[in-house]
């Protein structure tokens, strides 16, 4: 939780609130008043030009791309690894939960 003192009739948000919601200079917000709770809404957010826009989780999951096509065995990506390295006879190698690998 930040601190912030009024002078003048003016509230100073702290810097690590500021930093937080991207605000800058000239954001401009809704007083309200709930008795003895008063609350800052931000009317219109403004960002950072060269910050980049967080996403959320929901956001970024949005953003993957889905693959379509038929479903991939594990059989089928060995082979192409197989296929890509130049090693068409490499032997397949399979790692246990123990950890311990076999050929």
């Amino acid at each position: 939780m930040a601190r912030a003192k009024m002078k003048d009739g003016a509230i100073v948000i702290p810097q690590s609130v500021r930093d937080a919601h991207v605000l800058e200079d000239g954001a401009e917000f809704e007083v309200v008043d709930q008795g003895k709770l008063i609350v800052l809404e931000l009317v219109e957010p403004v960002e950072k030009k060269d910050a980049p826009k967080k996403l959320t989780l929901e956001e970024f999951i949005e953003r993957i791309p889905r693959y379509e096509g038929p479903p991939i065995t594990d059989e089928m990506i060995s082979e192409a690894i197989a296929e890509e390295s130049g090693a068409g006879g490499m032997k397949r190698i399979v790692v246990a939960r123990d950890g311990m690998g076999s050929a």
